[in-house]
């Protein structure tokens, strides 16, 4: 059951991609706000965790 609930997100995934609705830019995003989230004391001390810049 679960390895077919894993190939639905998948492909749910590919064709959120292939239709613009997950880019690049969005993925930046999620990868900077978990990064935020999981290192939040690093934000504390000044460092920045803004990828790319």
């Amino acid at each position: 059951m679960s390895l077919i609930f894993l190939i639905y997100v998948l492909v749910g995934i590919y064709v959120a991609w292939i239709h613009d609705y997950i880019t690049p830019a969005l993925l930046k995003d999620l990868a900077e706000a978990l990064l935020a989230v999981f290192l939040w004391f690093l934000i504390l001390l000044g460092v920045d965790l803004h990828l790319g810049g």
